[in-house]
């Protein structure tokens, strides 16, 4: 059985362009074991000393070990997983602060990560991920999706190197452009899990 984690990061709830798509997704999977993680319903801390206290050393206090039990557990449920289906709609040219919030907590040296004497090297292997996007207007493949290269990035640092976008464009624009984008979203989403 495969094991799939999907991290919702989008505000909107269910109006929510992403949610919808991985909504979509998780229903055309077969005898999957999905868990579901909505960094926006359940925000977590926001990334201050604190925390990077809590993660880059011993854990001083009850608020710093809290902190470390929290990321081990999201760390411990993207190593569970299979195939991570991460939300990520733009918002002012960048991924949502809850999203960005997940990747501190689990951008751990040693832990998802450690530097060696060829440089970085990832420690989340044989992963697969899909990236869902969603963009107010026309961004793929133009210097202003910064969502791709960000992410690519990152899932590459942690060792993710598997990695497919779905892309529903040009929202903004209204329903016509929203039911078009869904389509075009849900045929590639289709195209992917045929693979999986």
């Amino acid at each position: 059985m495969s094991n799939v984690l999907v991290l919702k990061s989008s505000i909107l709830a269910d109006n929510s362009q992403t949610n919808q798509l991985s909504n979509y997704l998780v229903s055309k999977l077969n005898n999957a074991n999905v868990v579901e993680r909505d960094l926006a319903a359940n925000p977590l801390p926001h990334f201050d000393l604190t925390a990077v206290s809590a993660l880059r050393g011993e854990p001083q206090n009850d608020q710093e070990k809290a902190l470390l039990a929290l990321s081990n557990e999201l760390v411990d449920e993207l190593k569970n997983a299979d195939t991570i289906v991460i939300n990520a709609p733009m918002y002012n040219f960048s991924v949502p602060t809850q999203l960005k919030s997940y990747i501190n907590f689990i951008a751990r040296p040693g832990v998802t990560f450690q530097y060696s004497a060829n440089g970085p090297e990832g420690l989340v292997k044989g992963k697969k991920a899909i990236v869902l996007c969603a963009f107010g207007g026309f961004h793929q493949g133009q210097a202003t999706d910064t969502i791709t290269a960000y992410l690519t990035t990152f899932l590459g640092f942690i060792g993710i190197t598997d990695v497919q976008f779905v892309y529903a464009e040009a929202i903004g624009y209204g329903p016509e452009y929203i039911e078009k984008a869904q389509a075009g979203a849900k045929a590639k989403i289709d195209e992917i899990v045929a693979t999986l």
